[in-house]
């Protein structure tokens, strides 16, 4: 599928949120990795309140120009934006829940959680240094499971990318030459393999491509029912990657001290951590040229904090402890419309 037609196609598919085109709300745009819980949330908002949700699934370097323009209520980004840049476009961050990103292979006859790998041969399969499945450095790992001798291919992020920037994140933590090479960003200069556009697009071609490898946020592994490799955590060990997992990695996490709550929770320590667990957040601009509608999406949000838990759990996101919602109340005072009054009542 074209990327027009492929964009156009998840956009009109997130439209049907919507109780209407007149009756869609709240417009958002953004971030793959959180559109499986956005989108259950939506629907279940729309049932209960009447008001509709139209969340374009884009990428978080779309979702940061939309609402850098001004086009959408709401933008969402899976690499936090830093406080320089938060100030310089009067924008307000917060969290809204936590999630893995997922190595997913399509082997044949290979199971999920079968294949073990680390961080490093990761990092090295994406690099094009290992570039076949009977490798011996991933033979080693992986005594008694029947892998090929047939080459590997890379899936990766073709647009920018939170999820891509989790990923290399933690490539670079573990792996020195990654780090040096090709570095932690939301696009990276890819040696090897094929491009993908969004979640969808990196599940798609792992589904299409034998021998393949490719990243995804854990509910598209599942919802697709994708094999996926075990990553060795900080401490040695193969978690699998479900809420367990994350919320471990996020245990230690001091959101409070970390401005804009742009902290990492990659390769955190912990048995139970998964290595490659991130947050995922909302950018909403400081100053509401429209106090009403600011303050539909904040209600969104508060009626998610206190009511989506289990909806997100059932798709392995990890909702947000109770007191980082109790801090997102704070910021959220400081959004106001032109009036200089609270857009959101406490």
């Amino acid at each position: 599928m074209k990327p027009f037609t492929y964009a156009l196609a998840v956009g009109l598919a997130a439209a049907q949120l919507a109780t209407s085109a007149l009756a869609a709300d709240i417009t958002g745009a953004g971030a793959t990795f959180p559109f499986p819980v956005y989108s259950k949330w939506a629907e279940a908002y729309r049932k209960e309140t009447g008001t509709g949700l139209n969340y374009q699934s884009i990428g978080s370097g779309g979702g940061i120009k939309q609402i850098q323009a001004k086009t959408v209520d709401f933008g969402a980004t899976d690499a936090p934006l830093k406080p320089a840049q938060l100030e310089k476009d009067g924008l307000v961050q917060f969290p809204t829940v936590m999630g893995g990103v997922v190595p997913v292979i399509n082997v044949a006859g290979v199971e999920a959680g079968k294949v073990k790998l680390t961080g490093e041969l990761l990092a090295d399969i994406y690099a094009g240094k290992i570039l076949k499945w009977s490798d011996p450095k991933i033979a080693a790992l992986n005594e008694g499971v029947k892998l090929p001798d047939a080459n590997i291919t890379p899936v990766y992020r073709s647009d920018a990318s939170g999820t891509t920037n989790i990923f290399t994140t933690y490539l670079s933590s573990v792996s020195e030459p990654w780090k040096k090479e090709f570095g932690a960003a939301t696009t990276v200069s890819w040696p090897v393999g094929q491009g993908g556009k969004g979640n969808e697009g990196v599940t798609a071609t792992v589904k299409q491509v034998p021998n393949s490898i490719g990243y995804v946020e854990s509910a598209y592994a599942k919802q697709n029912k994708l094999a996926y490799a075990l990553i060795q955590n900080k401490a040695g060990k193969y978690p699998q990657p479900d809420d367990k997992a994350f919320q471990a990695a996020a245990a230690s996490a001091d959101w409070k001290s970390t401005p804009g709550f742009g902290i990492t929770l990659t390769n955190q320590a912990g048995e139970d951590a998964w290595p490659i667990t991130a947050a995922t957040f909302i950018l909403v601009h400081k100053e509401a040229a429209d106090a009403a509608k600011a303050g539909d999406v904040l209600k969104f949000f508060d009626w998610a904090y206190k009511n989506g838990d289990k909806l997100a759990t059932e798709l392995d996101y990890v909702p947000l402890p109770d007191n980082v919602v109790g801090l997102i109340h704070d910021a959220w005072k400081g959004i106001k419309g032109k009036d200089g009054k609270p857009v959101f009542g406490m």
